[in-house]
């Protein structure tokens, strides 16, 4: 009697187990195509891809194409072509595109309503019905940057930042963030002078140089892949140094690597979230769950960062409750 309702138990164990965790208990393994607006050494689709393999791995198999559309735009459209050709090929199970420019140059034009796939994008800044989302087999995660939190987080370090400006490269996405500004900055708690979308990094630098005197902070976004005049690419990483040369007073942003290459501070959004959010949800669609009840939905988490190493070489003493709850970077350690 004892080992029938130990076997009992056991069954209902394992069938409670089998009801919670479908898609690994019960051996689904799904193809999934990865399309990626950047390249695989830029940090953020390295956030997102960390995300994304979080939920899909090991159960499901992967397949990453690369666009690459940060350091050549134009170059990118030829890419997308090439990317249908794989996606005709493979016939995944699923799609993930990541970034406005996947969304504008590839799914759009090749599967949005025009395959029954389900498609599923995350790091959206634009407003879903720029690409007509939510389309019949396309839902996703939009990004919203944490500004005012980061703002107020840096007044927190420096109350006495009261006028700030904005800058990041020209791009598709820097404009989608733009209308991200414009509704949102008379809710922050400053005063915004100029939104600085450059160029070339000359132009960048000049600006910062002209506008230094106006203002008490920078918040910086990206400047990834922007040229010099003569061509060159640059990187975040080599940009950040002259930034703050040029401009001499704290730097905000909203990455981590941003942070880690010498900004003051952040509430960060992560790749992270936003790639695993995605593939849950696709998972879902892939396992039966028809999209249009998939609503689109944002990133919703932010997290404090602040580079020890900077804060102490501008001489701030922030008092003690500004730095409860916050990931320090640029230790020693």
């Amino acid at each position: 009697m004892h080992k029938k309702r130990i076997y009992h138990v056991t069954m209902l164990l394992c069938l409670l187990f089998c009801f919670l965790m479908p898609g690994q208990v019960l051996g689904e393994s799904f193809k999934v195509f990865v399309v990626m607006s950047y390249d695989d050494q830029y940090a953020w689709s390295r956030e997102i891809k960390e995300g994304i393999e979080s939920v899909l791995l090991p159960a499901c198999t992967l397949e990453y194409f690369w666009l690459d559309t940060k350091r050549d735009l134009e170059g990118g459209y030829e890419k997308a072509k090439q990317a249908f050709d794989v996606y005709q090929k493979i016939q995944p199970d699923g799609v993930l595109a990541t970034d406005d420019n996947a969304q504008s140059i590839f799914v759009v034009p090749y599967l949005r309503g025009k395959v029954k796939t389900p498609v599923m994008f995350c790091g959206v800044n634009a407003e879903p019905d720029e690409y007509g989302y939510p389309a019949s087999n396309v839902s996703g995660v939009l990004e919203r940057l944490h500004i005012r939190s980061s703002i107020a987080f840096a007044q927190l370090l420096i109350p006495s930042i009261k006028r700030i400006i904005y800058m990041m490269r020209e791009s598709p996405s820097s404009s989608a963030i733009f209308k991200q500004y414009e509704r949102e900055h008379d809710t922050y708690p400053v005063e915004s002078v100029a939104f600085i979308m450059s160029k070339t990094l000359d132009d960048a630098l000049s600006s910062v140089s002209k506008l230094r005197g106006r203002c008490d902070a920078l918040f910086y976004e990206t400047m990834e892949s922007i040229r010099d005049k003569n061509g060159r690419l640059y990187s975040d990483g080599e940009v950040l140094p002259m930034v703050s040369e040029a401009f001499g007073k704290p730097l905000i942003s909203n990455n981590l690597f941003h942070v880690e290459s010498g900004t003051l501070c952040a509430v960060i959004k992560t790749g992270q979230e936003q790639g695993a959010t995605a593939a849950k949800m696709l998972l879902n669609a892939m396992q039966g769950t028809p999209v249009s009840q998939i609503e689109i939905t944002h990133n919703r988490y932010g997290k404090r960062i602040l580079n020890l190493k900077v804060m102490k070489s501008m001489g701030i003493r922030p008092a003690s409750e500004a730095l409860k709850g916050v990931q320090l970077v640029g230790t020693d350690n």
